[in-house]
């Protein structure tokens, strides 16, 4: 038996795909701690894992938590600077919070391996300080500078010249803001940059198949693909009154808006359903806790909080969504294209949202339609629906990634991983390509 520590920033998204490897760590019979925000203690110890509160700095899974001052400097930001603002006073300055609370916590559980998402810095830290290995959680696209894949002349000039930009304006800055925070907790400036410095040299267990990232002849040994991190059936689900309307002729056309940008239903789901609403389509729209403003609701609408993907995507003909990182690996596991909302083209917005990486590999691999914007009109997402469904390649593309998807046994793998990197305490080494190895 080992003894894993689990630390996630407190976001949905990131504790929700780490939460079927901290069940598998259990059920094969090894102790967990969790650190994450208070928000998420419940799910956490549906788990068997312990729950571990953050004390140190503010817990921002409740928006209440952080400090109003901190809420008024941001507002003042610009919309294209917020992201580089996030990144430095919650994830970097956050990594402060969590060695505190780390070291204290290793005096009570002494981990054989930290395992992070790529958004909680402090693990790494905490291994400089003496602490044990840590392993890092790709639950967004792989986290490097590379662009759209392309081999011409020009391409590769011009992925050199923007990936060059970035480095030498957005991440140095960055990365010059990281090394003084170091400095304040007692760390030299370390000697990478700000995006390599979140990727394990130990350990990267990335949540998808290699197919779905960019080919690239330059991805760290460290790094094994595992498959993405499926969600497990709630065992109290109660199916809606018009759950048999997914079984007529009509296809089925499903919108969500991911965890983290979810607060304005306004920017997907309002004119996703006034898109449609005069199509032979059956539109369901799955909200959370936001409620949708509308003088009338098309009839060919169904609108819940909450539908477990496993039930509903079976029945989906396309999925248009904000290109949340899991919520697009759980469509194409169903072998379901989407339609992906999101900016592509602005390398300086780099926040913790994924979503603009993500819509670039839909489109790349065919899976989808990216609409290149993040507040996309009716008659977008109408054109996108209707050229997914008259051709049958986004459908074929999706289930080939189904089928890819299918190869792996993803928590059996990250288990075994994570179990060789506790004995070892050496980096886990790709050997060979993990799709072969379902077990």
């Amino acid at each position: 038996m080992a003894r894993f520590l689990i630390g996630t920033i407190p976001a949905f998204g990131h504790v929700n795909s780490t939460l079927p490897i901290a069940r598998k760590l259990v059920e094969t019979g090894h102790e967990v701690w969790w650190y994450t925000g208070k928000s998420f203690q419940s799910r956490v110890e549906a788990t068997g894992a312990r729950y571990v509160p953050m004390l140190t700095g503010f817990d921002y899974s409740d928006f209440k938590n952080i400090p109003e001052s901190l809420r008024d400097k941001r507002k003042k930001v610009p919309e294209p600077a917020q992201a580089i603002f996030d990144l430095k006073h919650f994830v970097i300055n956050g990594a402060v919070w969590q060695l505190k609370d780390y070291e204290d916590i290793l005096s009570q559980f002494p981990a054989d391996v930290l395992l992070s998402d790529v958004a909680f810095l402090g693990a790494s830290w905490v291994h400089e300080r003496g602490g044990p290995p840590w392993a890092a959680l790709g639950v967004t696209p792989f986290p490097d500078l590379a662009m759209e894949a392309d081999s011409s002349a020009l391409g590769r000039l011009r992925n050199g010249v923007i990936n060059w930009g970035f480095q030498q304006v957005v991440i140095k800055n960055i990365t010059a803001y990281m090394n003084t925070v170091r400095a304040s907790v007692g760390l030299p400036p370390t000697q990478k940059d700000f995006v390599k410095a979140v990727v394990s040299p130990f350990l990267f267990l990335q949540g998808t198949v290699s197919a779905f990232e960019y080919s690239r002849s330059d991805l760290p040994p460290q790094l094994h693909f595992i498959g993405p991190f499926l969600p497990s059936s709630p065992a109290d689900f109660t199916f809606p009154t018009w759950w048999d309307d997914l079984k007529g002729n009509r296809p089925v056309i499903y919108v969500t808006q991911d965890t983290v940008a979810n607060e304005d239903p306004n920017n997907l789901i309002v004119p996703t359903l006034q898109a449609l609403a005069n199509e032979d389509v059956l539109v369901v729209a799955t909200t959370g806790e936001q409620q949708i403003q509308l003088a009338q609701f098309p009839a060919n609408a169904r609108i819940e909080k909450f539908i477990p993907y496993c039930h509903l995507l079976p029945h989906v003909d396309v999925m248009v969504t904000n290109g949340g990182y899991n919520g697009v690996q759980v469509a194409l596991a169903n072998g379901v294209p989407v339609v992906a909302v999101g900016k592509t083209d602005d390398k300086s917005e780099i926040c913790a949202e994924d979503k603009s990486e993500v819509c670039a590999r839909v489109e790349w691999n065919g899976v989808g339609i990216s609409l290149k914007t993040n507040n996309p009109t009716p008659k977008q997402i109408a054109d996108a629906v209707k050229k997914i469904l008259a051709s049958s390649d986004y459908r074929q593309k999706a289930q080939f990634f189904q089928a890819e998807i299918a190869r792996y046994d993803t928590l059996t793998l990250a288990a075994r991983l994570l179990e060789q990197l506790a004995a070892t305490k050496q980096p886990v080494l790709r050997i060979q390509e993990v799709a072969t190895q379902n077990f």
